[in-house]
């Protein structure tokens, strides 16, 4: 059962997403927040395996509270911010403080039922809208984080699965890529996570664009 946490300042909203989300099998809302400070401290309380979190809410906003939680944490719960606002600072800025993904409320129910399943898989996911110029903002940005020592510490392979992970390939297609069964691939992924400390694919993509391995338009 995957326990999830709504996050949003007005109550149909959150209604809303209940009622999508209840009649889901294997989904469970097991708390409702109106505020940041409040899904710091429901999550807490709860520990969920995924927040549905809005940016525009009072006091605390989502995103001050995604790095809190991303900060306090035990690093399991899944962070997925659901806003109208289809702006560039929002997306990079929800990535960097730790959210899995990006979706504009406008979503079909079908498309967040999915993203929940692949925030808790581990995956990244971005609205196709957004994702090209998310890429742009890490690239324009005057300056570059310094390469992360332990990006050193990885194998050959290991880099080289980090830049198709980075490019949006699955698992199952960087086993064709690389010619690799979807369980190496897998294995490959996981180790390249746990190497750099990050939580799932959504970070190694800004790790890899903002340490400059890989660049806006170049492809493998």
């Amino acid at each position: 059962m995957i326990r999830i946490v709504l996050a949003d300042d007005q109550h149909l909203v959150r209604a809303g997403f209940r009622s999508i989300l209840e009649v889901e099998a294997g989904l469970s809302i097991v708390g409702e927040a109106a505020t940041g400070a409040e899904a710091v401290e429901v999550v807490r309380a709860e520990r969920p395996d995924v927040v549905l979190m809005d940016i525009q809410m009072p006091g605390m906003d989502g995103l001050e509270a995604t790095e809190t939680i991303g900060e306090t944490g035990d690093g399991t719960t899944r962070i997925i911010i659901l806003t109208t606002f289809d702006a560039d600072e929002y997306v990079y800025r929800a990535l960097a403080a730790g959210a899995s993904g990006f979706l504009l409320k406008d979503t079909e129910p079908e498309d967040l039922i999915r993203a929940i399943h692949v925030a808790v898989g581990g995956e990244a996911l971005l609205a196709p809208s957004v994702t090209k110029r998310l890429i742009a903002e890490i690239a324009n940005k005057k300056r570059r984080a310094p390469l992360p020592p332990r990006l050193r510490e990885l194998t050959d392979r290991e880099r080289e699965v980090l830049i198709l992970v980075a490019e949006g390939l699955s698992n199952t297609e960087i086993a064709e890529r690389l010619v690799l069964s979807p369980a190496t691939a897998k294995t490959h992924v996981s180790r390249v996570m746990t190497k750099l400390g990050s939580r799932d694919r959504a970070q190694l993509v800004v790790l890899a664009y903002e340490s400059g391995l890989v660049e806006p338009g170049w492809r493998t």
